[in-house]
Parts: structure tokens; sequence; C-alpha cells
């Protein structure tokens, strides 16, 4: 909960934040009077602003807070790029990291007051019920903060839950749900499109996100789907999508860790790339501290494979070009699983961020590929 004063009235809060951002200990009214100049010295100083001002002005001070934290003087940005220049791959990006965290803070000082039925009493507010509602479960009558920025969010979560991705490998549209990673990069996709498919009747999707894959191998002829995910958000977007492509008689949805019971002819995994802690639900889906899900899904395919199957694992190397870890201690953790390797196939990534010669990163990200790899049980010739 948030306390503060106003009017000389105590109110509290409950306090809202995906990320799982401690709450503010300072917080301090704002209205439409204050500065742009002022509230970003506040936000920097770890000040939280509880807006009570016009909707629409609080989203052009958001603007104006990003454009200051964006902005850097000429010996600073000298200072930045030395630093940068002098740094391996895993400096820029634990660098990177940092500067992400600390504008996500600076920018997650602007907070917006929602009544307990997740209306908001400002002026020139939208009406983001229905978009509350589906990121956060039904109202309870609780008032609460959220960071505008995060509530923008929702909003934006809520457009992209309607409107759907086209998958042309697919031939119909994937709705992501409120925390559930979008599959808008598409050559992980098309990968699974394009491998030489088993003879088989049953497959196993492990961590099926928006059940893209599922939905997929049930496009391509597999009978049955066995598709496993942790996370409730990823089960109820998962049963939702094969819901609307008619696919819920063929696949399974299972709340599980990683695998289910039994073994299958084929077992297909998209991990998380990148092993760094993630800092939200959705990071989830990139971030995978101690590469923990890839290591058990090597670990533990083994005993989930009809004899003769194949396990495909998904997996971009941003992370070796990244100096997080070696092309080598993926060939061991595969072979120490008593696995090997039938075939790889290869693409290039075709989002922006590859072509963006500003980002910090572009070198690593310029130089990813996106593999499937095709595993299976290693033979005592084999080894």
């Amino acid at each position: 909960m948030i306390e503060w004063s106003e009017q000389g009235q105590a109110r509290s809060a409950l306090w809202r934040s995906e990320g799982g951002a401690a709450a503010p200990r300072r917080v301090q009214l704002a209205d439409d009077t204050l500065p742009a100049d002022t509230a970003f010295r506040l936000a920097c100083e770890g000040t939280a602003l509880v807006w009570r001002g016009d909707f629409q002005n609080a989203r052009q001070l958001l603007q104006a807070l990003m454009r200051r934290t964006d902005r850097k003087t000429p010996k600073a940005a000298a200072r930045a790029a030395q630093k940068l220049a002098s740094a391996s791959p895993a400096e820029r990006f634990h660098l990177h990291r940092q500067a992400q965290a600390q504008r996500a803070r600076t920018l997650g000082a602007l907070l917006i007051p929602v009544e307990g039925d997740y209306s908001i009493a400002l002026r020139r507010a939208p009406d983001l019920r229905a978009a509350c509602t589906e990121a956060w479960g039904p109202a309870d009558g609780r008032p609460s903060l959220v960071a505008l920025r995060e509530l923008l969010g929702i909003v934006g979560a809520h457009e992209w839950r309607k409107k759907g991705v086209e998958i042309p490998a697919l031939g119909a549209r994937i709705h992501p749900h409120y925390g559930v990673f979008s599959p808008i990069r598409g050559e992980y996709i098309d990968l699974v499109a394009e491998a030489p498919l088993p003879a088989t009747d049953l497959a196993l999707d492990i961590g099926t996100g928006t059940g893209v894959l599922a939905a997929l191998l049930a496009r391509r002829g597999v009978a049955r789907i066995v598709a496993t995910e942790l996370a409730p958000r990823a089960l109820a977007c998962a049963a939702d999508n094969l819901g609307r492509l008619g696919l819920e008689q063929r696949v399974e949805l299972l709340a599980a860790d990683l695998f289910p019971p039994g073994r299958a002819p084929l077992v297909v995994c998209n991990p998380p790339w990148v092993p760094a802690r993630p800092s939200s639900a959705i990071e989830q889906a990139v971030y995978d501290e101690g590469s923990r899900m890839l290591r058990g899904f090597l670990a533990g395919l083994r005993d989930h494979l009809t004899p003769g199957g194949e396990g495909w694992l998904i997996l971009s190397d941003l992370a070796e070009h990244l100096g997080l870890r070696t092309r080598d201690e993926l060939l061991g953790w595969i072979a120490a699983a008593g696995l090997r390797v039938l075939g790889r196939l290869d693409a290039r990534p075709r989002h922006g961020k590859a072509q963006d010669a500003g980002d910090p990163l572009h070198a690593a990200r310029a130089a990813e590929v996106t593999s499937l790899w095709r595993l299976a049980v290693a033979t005592p010739e084999a080894t």
C-alpha cells in the first residue's frame, strides 16, 4: 500500500507494478501546473508523482520526461560512447540493461490513481476498465496507483489482443494477452514450419506461451499435442488462441514446469534466449537466469523421447555474441544430457533492431542467427 496526505485527509491505495518494482517511499501530488523540469528532477530523486490533473496532460508530461531522460549533453554522450567503445560485449549488455532499468525507474514515477472499479477519475481520462480487467482480473473495489507508462502498456496490450498478430506460416492470427510474449519475431515460427516433420501422431510443446507452435504443429498434421506452460496468463492465452483456431480438441494444455508425464516422438521447445534475470513477467520469455529452462529441457529430453524420436530446440545465438554463453557450453550441455545433433536449420532475424546501427547492442544483433536444433538420443556408436 502507498499512503499519503491529501487536503488534510489520509489516503492510501494499492501499489501495482507488473515488474515487481518496490512501492515508492516518497509521493507528492502533481497536476497541470507542475513544470516538466521540476517533474524530471523529482523523478530522478526518487519522488513519485500522484497525478491529479488532466489525463491527456499527464501523457504529454510523460513524453517530456522521456525526452529529458534520453537527452545527453555532448560531454555525457562522449563519455558514454568512450565507455561503450572499451567495453566487452557482455559489459555492453549489462550497461544497456542498467540504463534501461534507470530509465524505467524515472519514467515510472508518474502515477495515475485508479478507482476500485478500474475507472479513472481524471479529466479527459479514457475508459480503460476492459483493458485493466484483462490485465489484472476482475475489480475488487480497492483503489490503486499505477505508473502511467505501465497503464499505457496495458492499453497497447489490449489493442494487440483485439487485433492479433498475423502468422503467415499458420495462415491465421494469434492474439497475445497482457504479460504474454507476442510472436512478432517470425523466424522461429518459420523454422518450425519448414523443419522435416518426423512421422508422429503425438508431440510435446514445452513452454507453449501463446500456443503458436502447438497450433502450427497441429496445422502440419500432428494429431495430438500436449502443451505445457507454468504461467497462468500464458495458459489462458494459449487456450483462447487454440479455441479461436478450432484446435482445442487436438491440443491438451497442462500447467507444468517443463515436461508433462510420458514420452513422444517429437518434443519442441523455444526457451528464453538470454541468460539474464528478467525484470517483469513478460521478460521471462526472453531472459532465463542461469539458462535454467534451456538446461532443464536438455537434461530431461532423453527421458521424454520415444525410441527414434526428435527434440527440436529453437534457440537464438544472441547470448553467444553478447559473451553470455559460448557455443561450446551449449554443445557440452547437449552431450552431457546424452543427446546428439541430427541437424540444424538457421534463419537470420528480420526485426528492426538488427538493422539499427544506433542500438548499443547492434554488433551482436546484426550477427544473430536463430536455429532449430534437431536432437536425438545419443547411441553408443555416436558417443
